[in-house]
C-alpha cells in the first residue's frame, strides 16, 4: 500500500475508544509479512514490535495510540484532493501511516527500532494502556529516545503541560426557594472561590528556555435538585495545567491553596509533566531534519510517561493539530508525505552519527 492508502485503510477501522480490538487485530496482522527482530509483545489491545535490533545504533522507540473519540462523520473515509476524511485522520492515525510504512518499507537505517501501537489513550489517565504496557515491557524504559506521534502539523513540540483535575464539593442544605433563609444554598457558598479563580491569570514558567502557562480553569458545574428548592450541593471541575517547573505535588498545593478550605477537594487524573530535553543530541538532530517548527507542547500527552523514567521523549506527527476531536475530520496528504520525509531524514542522520 500506499502510505495515503495505509492512512485510508486505518481511518475504514473504526476504533472508537473501549473498542480497539479489532483494530488491535488488523494492525497485528500488518506484520505478518515483515522481518522483525523479535516475535510482537501484546498487551490487552496494545502491542508492541521490536522491529530491528543489533544495528549498533540508538534505540528509538515511535509511539501512537489506535483509538479515536468518539465523534460523528458526514459519509465513509475518503480522499478528496489533497484532504483525507476521516475519524483520527490526523489524531493520530496519520501517525500510525508513518509507523506502518516505515515497517513494510525496505528502509532501515543502522537504528534499533521499537513500534508501539496501544488503547485507551482518548480517556482518563489511568486507563490509558500505555501505563501497564511501559509497566509490563522489558525494553521500553530502556529506549534512548521516544516519538509520539500525535497531530502537531510536523512541529517538533517539546515536553508537555500537566494537567490535574479536582472536584470541589460545596455543601449546604435545602429548602423551599421561597424561604431560602430556612436553608443554605451550595451555590452561593462558592462565590469565594470563583471570584478567586476569576482573577487568576495565566502565569508563565520556563523551563530549558521554553514557556508553558500555569492555568487554573472551571470546566463543569452541576447543582440542584429543582427549579423551587435550594440546593444543598454544589460540585465544579477544576482542570489546573502546568509546565514542567512544577510537580504533580505543586500543582495539588496550587489548587488547594485557592480552595482555602471552602469546598471538600477530591483530586483526579493526576498527569504529570515532561521535561523538553531540548539539548539532547536525538532531539537536536530531530530538531535539524525539516520540522517546521520547534515549540513546546502546551497540552499534556504520552511523552510524560517517559519523561517520569528519564527517557527523552517528544511529539511530532504529521496530522493537523487543530482537527482533533472535530466532527468531519481529515488531514492533509501533502503533510502526511513531508512527515514521512522528516521522519526518514531523522532516522538516516543519528544512524550516521551513531557510526561517527
Amino acid at each position: 500500500m500506499t502510505l495515503s492508502e495505509t492512512l485510508l485503510w486505518l481511518c475504514e477501522l473504526k476504533s472508537p475508544i473501549g473498542d480497539e480490538e479489532h483494530i488491535c487485530d488488523e494492525v497485528t496482522k500488518r506484520f505478518d509479512d515483515v522481518k522483525l527482530a523479535a516475535p510482537i509483545r501484546r498487551y490487552l489491545n496494545s502491542i508492541v514490535v521490536p522491529l530491528t535490533r543489533g544495528t549498533g545504533g540508538p534505540h528509538v522507540a515511535l509511539v501512537g495510540h489506535l483509538d479515536t473519540v468518539r465523534t460523528e462523520h458526514d459519509g465513509e473515509p475518503r480522499i478528496e484532493g489533497d484532504l483525507l476524511y476521516g475519524a483520527g485522520s490526523s489524531d493520530m492515525k496519520s501517525g500510525l501511516a508513518i509507523m506502518l510504512d516505515i515497517a513494510e518499507s525496505d528502509f532501515r537505517p543502522n537504528v534499533d527500532m521499537t513500534l508501539v501501537f496501544y488503547s485507551r489513550e482518548e480517556g482518563p489517565f489511568d486507563e490509558n494502556e500505555l501505563g501497564p504496557v511501559m509497566d509490563e515491557d522489558p525494553e521500553l524504559s530502556k529506549v534512548d529516545v521516544a516519538v509520539c506521534l500525535e497531530p502537531s502539523d510536523n512541529r517538533l513540540q517539546l515536553g508537555c503541560a500537566g494537567s490535574v483535575h479536582a472536584t470541589l464539593t460545596f455543601q449546604g442544605r435545602t429548602c423551599h426557594s421561597a424561604r431560602p433563609w430556612e436553608g443554605e444554598n451550595a451555590v452561593h457558598k462558592a462565590a469565594g472561590v470563583l471570584t478567586r479563580l476569576s482573577a487568576l491569570v495565566p502565569e508563565k514558567q520556563v523551563t530549558d528556555g521554553m514557556t508553558w502557562s500555569r492555568v487554573t480553569s472551571a470546566t463543569m458545574a452541576k447543582a440542584g435538585r429543582a427549579r423551587n428548592i435550594i440546593p444543598d450541593t454544589f460540585e465544579i471541575n477544576l482542570n489546573h495545567r502546568f509546565g514542567p517547573a512544577s510537580t504533580l505535588e505543586q500543582a495539588q498545593a496550587h489548587i488547594l491553596e485557592l480552595v482555602d478550605g471552602d469546598a471538600d477537594v477530591v483530586f483526579s487524573d493526576l498527569s504529570p509533566s515532561a521535561l523538553p530535553r531540548r539539548d539532547h543530541p536525538l532531539v537536536k538532530a530531530l530538531a535539524e531534519s525539516g520540522v517546521t517548527d520547534v515549540m513546546p507542547k502546551q497540552a499534556w500527552t504520552d511523552v510524560a510517561r517517559f519523561s517520569a523514567l528519564g527517557v527523552p521523549a517528544v511529539n511530532l506527527g504529521p496530522g493537523i493539530n487543530s482537527q482533533a476531536h472535530k466532527k468531519n475530520e481529515y488531514t492533509s496528504l501533502e503533510l502526511l508525505n513531508a512527515g514521512l520525509k522528516i521522519f526518514h531524514t531523522w532516522l538516516e542522520r543519528i544512524a550516521t552519527a551513531s557510526k561517527s
